[in-house]
């Protein structure tokens, strides 16, 4: 609700645009449910009321993966800063993986007052890691990622420069020449 250049612009228009541009992007990708728990922009904090949230998440749809970003990637070598925003998720979705979605007394209430059992989490991918440990062949759906990404018209200047950015950071250096293909890398966490 912050992240515009725009002189004209305002929060709650921005919100709506975001929204908006989310849900399409989304439905480009075949997600049929987006839950925006609106914390403010560049102003979320790993905090007790968000880490409650994401574990009620985690205790409705009781995933086995639950992927976030890395929150220990302050910046990358060569260019660019971790957003704050993306920083404090990756911290506060891994403490609502572990311990606290798994621990009943943990928001005790949410078993209580909306009958949501505990959930043990199997594994977590890390986004934007500086330590990738899977690397997953994604060929087949870069250009539905770049087709998603264009949905995103409030945040993104130069989409035919992020379709460019996104091929080539993905872009395996292993691949031969002559078969390219794009991968995604994470971290994993395995809890069990």
């Amino acid at each position: 609700d912050k992240g515009s250049g725009d002189p004209e612009m305002t929060s709650e228009r921005l919100i709506a645009i975001r929204e908006q541009e989310e849900r399409n992007a989304a439905a480009a990708l075949g997600v049929h449910e987006v839950i925006f728990l609106r914390y403010p922009d560049g102003e979320l904090q790993p905090s007790l009321d968000l880490r409650r949230d994401l574990v009620r998440f985690i205790r409705m749809k009781q995933p086995d993966i639950v992927v976030t970003c890395d929150p220990t990637v302050v910046y990358w070598q060569g260019g660019g800063i971790n957003h704050t925003d993306h920083r404090a998720i990756g911290t506060a979705v891994l403490d609502a993986v572990y311990p606290t979605a798994r621990d009943r007394l943990n928001f005790i209430e949410q078993e209580r007052d909306e009958g949501l059992a505990t959930h043990k989490v199997k594994q977590v991918y890390l986004a934007g890691t500086k330590d990738p440990a899977v690397k997953i062949d994604v060929t087949a759906y870069i250009e539905t990622k770049i087709a998603a990404l264009r949905h995103h018209v409030s945040q993104i200047a130069d989409m035919e420069a992020m379709a460019t950015r996104i091929r080539e950071r993905t872009l395996d250096p292993h691949a031969p020449d002559d078969a390219p293909r794009h991968i995604e890398q994470f971290n994993v966490i395995k809890l069990g």
